[in-house]
């Protein structure tokens, strides 16, 4: 296979965005990814984009194409326009499938982008969408919800491993700590643990700020093979490893629910092709739809060992200037999570690492930085691992 480097990116601010329709964010994202790139439209031999519910969120389906329109490639190179599908993970299936089509040799210059406009309708409407990344027949039926499922993970990993409510709660903590320095998340409000202790009841044990929000927001990346690359940037990032892996979608159905096997093994898959190990990994953007989303990462990605990953949160070892510093973007809990945005917002937030761009949240000399995303409650897991070069 070919290297495959990224040459540019671009994102919008998340959050409620009233004012801005589902094509405008993701047409802003996708020049500012062109610019930053130093390419034209001529240039570009595809585009992938991944987005979970627009015809849920905004009654519109065939969004690949709706984009490519509106940022005149339909018109001019008649590029293809691919969408992609995987719920929270679908912007980091994108991302792989597009890496895929240049490694190939297929293609040598492709977007990539994620998108999605979530708060145009009420909550009770946006968590049913939400729901559809879970089991219907076997789940939502009963009254299983996305939360709810979260919880039984939850109080499972609390009883195993001794979790502490407050460890929950630390991660919140630590991600809006590092939102606030993040001036395109969603959330910039530093809180402490007494906020998370006391916010609303969602599905216990999880509170209001255990969980992430429903957002609005874009993100792209443009990717070339190496040789393309240097032709337009020296300001390359190389795509060393990824990897995809699945799991049940049911939670009833998993061999544990507190370890999500399909992490461990896109983790794997990853971490061979890259030729590392954990220990190796600067920076890291993980998936933190819920608190315990996030702790039971950092130990299925090999961090911190299973059962350990509370503890880690609690000593602040996963914060910026110590041991792994993870979610340094403010993670979907403080930045904000547009489903099909999020696994791009995530490489996005690694490239600006690697390349020493991410301002007063700049992890001292990264050089390898490592991008998780999920889908449902685990049936789909996806991890890159990405390296500044010199």
């Amino acid at each position: 296979m070919r290297d495959v480097a990224v040459i540019g990116i671009g994102i919008t601010k998340f959050g409620e965005l009233w004012e801005r329709s589902f094509r405008d964010i993701g047409i802003e994202a996708g020049i500012k990814a062109i610019n930053d790139a130093g390419i034209s439209g001529s240039d570009i031999d595809a585009l992938y984009i991944g987005n979970m519910s627009a015809g849920a969120f905004i009654r519109q389906e065939h969004v690949a194409a709706l984009i490519a329109d509106y940022v005149g490639l339909a018109q001019t190179s008649h590029i293809p326009a691919i969408r992609v599908e995987a719920a929270g993970a679908s912007g980091a299936v994108a991302f792989r499938e597009a890496f895929l089509s240049i490694a190939s040799g297929m293609h040598d210059i492709v977007v990539v982008g994620g998108a999605e406009k979530m708060t145009d309708i009420g909550d009770e409407m946006a968590n049913a969408v939400q729901g559809m990344a879970i089991d219907q027949e076997w789940e939502t039926v009963f009254g299983a919800t996305y939360a709810s499922l979260h919880a039984m993970m939850a109080r499972a990993h609390m009883e195993k491993y001794g979790t502490t409510r407050e460890q929950l709660a630390m991660v919140s903590v630590i991600n809006h700590r590092h939102g606030a320095l993040n001036p395109d998340a969603q959330f910039r409000r530093e809180i402490n643990v007494d906020t998370v202790l006391r916010s609303g009841m969602v599905a216990e044990p999880l509170r209001v700020f255990d969980m992430c929000p429903l957002s609005d927001g874009a993100a792209t990346i443009v990717l070339a093979s190496m040789d393309a690359a240097k032709k337009f940037t020296d300001r390359i990032v190389k795509v060393r490893g990824i990897g995809q892996g699945s799991d049940t979608i049911a939670l009833h159905d998993r061999r544990d629910i507190t370890t999500i096997d399909a992490t461990v093994y896109a983790a794997k898959r990853a971490y061979d092709m890259a030729g590392i190990k954990a220990k190796d990994v600067d920076v890291a953007e993980v998936y933190d739809s819920s608190t315990i989303s996030e702790i039971m990462a950092i130990e299925d990605l090999g961090f911190f060992e299973k059962g350990t990953g509370g503890k880690a949160v609690e000593e602040e070892r996963i914060a910026l200037g110590n041991e792994i510093p993870v979610n340094t973007s403010g993670g979907l809990k403080s930045r904000g999570h547009p489903v099909g945005a999020t696994g791009i917002a995530q490489i996005v937030e690694i490239v600006k690492q690697l390349r020493g761009e991410a301002d007063g949240r700049q992890v001292k000399d990264a050089k390898i930085g490592l991008a998780h995303a999920i889908g449902g409650t685990g049936g789909t897991a996806v991890v890159s691992i990405l390296e500044g070069c010199e």
